[in-house]
């Protein structure tokens, strides 16, 4: 068991919220990535206001917007700092927010287009803390209101109403799944965080993961909470899904650690492709076409991605979600 300092209970923001904290809600501050996020203004910032936090443990890094979100935020009453959109990194960007707040002993990653479902939603996930060996936790997402089948089937499977902790032992039945986590919406002990190297700095993709793996090799142990509820969803399109695909193609092939301590994912793909089309049969069958596509739009990206060594940089920027990222990379 790994020592760490008591995380005691406190009194911030409203009595009802501050009641379900297990820990001082003082010493928690809640990280927001952003660009452009005035669409999810509407519902992001009141759902914030519910959370018990004062506003100003809102850190917000925010990537040169021009649609007004940074301002937005400010007058919410959350730090703001500014950086140039060519310089964010998944990793680099997330770790350059921890160390901003030497202060916090739960750090919590939230994106502008996951939404808390409740007051206690952000409590509910830090609680999860109360756990002494557990070094990471992360909540549920659920669909959109207007998700069709394909979607709502990926939130169903991967973010189910039952919470579990997951040890390194875990990985003999549950193989690449036991690293499995969102930075979407999820929370981290500091000082696990700090023991394992912090957040990569060069993470063009799943750097939530690459910090799971290395805890549960660390002896830590990750929570997910599935009490702690997000609103959280992408309809993503068949070219789309092929290029995220293209990406993990990349990020398995970058980090083959993670395989070889883990597993592959190739089994669990199976399971999910059986039990996505169990669904749209019985759910949303008019889907059945396009999931038949895009099983082997994400298999041909995911080889693609493996192979990404043999690849120009051009041809990355123009396969991959990130293609930022390797712009940066022709730039250097």
């Amino acid at each position: 068991m790994h020592s760490d300092r008591t995380l005691q209970g406190g009194t911030t923001g409203d009595a009802a919220c501050a009641a379900q904290w297990s820990i001082d809600p003082a010493r928690v501050s809640v990280v927001i990535p952003i660009l452009n996020a005035r669409a999810y203004l509407a519902t992001l910032l009141p759902a914030l206001a519910e959370q018990g936090l004062a506003p100003a443990q809102f850190l917000v890094i925010d990537s040169e917007s021009n649609d007004g979100s940074a301002d937005a935020f400010r007058a919410f009453g959350a730090t703001v700092v500014g950086i140039e959109r060519s310089t964010f990194n998944h990793g680099g960007t997330r770790q350059l927010a921890v160390d901003m707040r030497p202060e916090a002993d739960v750090v919590v990653m939230l994106t502008q287009d996951a939404i808390p479902q409740g007051p206690g939603t952000i409590a509910r996930l830090v609680d999860a803390f109360a756990d002494p060996e557990v070094g990471m936790a992360y909540g549920r997402q659920l669909p959109r209101p207007v998700a069709r089948g394909i979607e709502r089937h990926a939130r169903l499977v991967n973010y189910p109403p039952q919470s579990e902790t997951r040890g390194l032992d875990d990985r003999a039945h549950s193989g690449v799944k036991t690293v499995f986590c969102s930075d979407s919406f999820a929370a981290y002990r500091v000082t696990a965080l700090s023991a394992v190297g912090g957040f990569p700095q060069d993470a063009f993709f799943a750097e939530d993961q690459l910090v799971a793996g290395r805890m549960l090799i660390d002896g830590w142990r990750i929570a997910y909470r599935g009490d702690a509820e997000v609103t959280h969803s992408h309809g993503y399109t068949i070219g789309e899904e092929f290029r995220r695909y293209f990406d993990v193609g990349v990020f398995h092939g970058r980090n083959r650690w993670l395989i070889d301590t883990f597993g592959t994912a190739e089994g669990e793909g199976l399971r999910f492709i059986r039990s996505e089309l169990a669904y749209l049969a019985r759910h949303d069958p008019l889907q059945l076409p396009s999931a038949i596509v895009r099983t082997f739009a994400k298999y041909g990206g995911y080889k693609m991605g493996s192979r990404e060594a043999k690849l120009s940089n051009r041809w990355k920027q123009r396969l991959s979600m990130q293609p930022f990222y390797w712009r940066r990379q022709a730039g250097r």
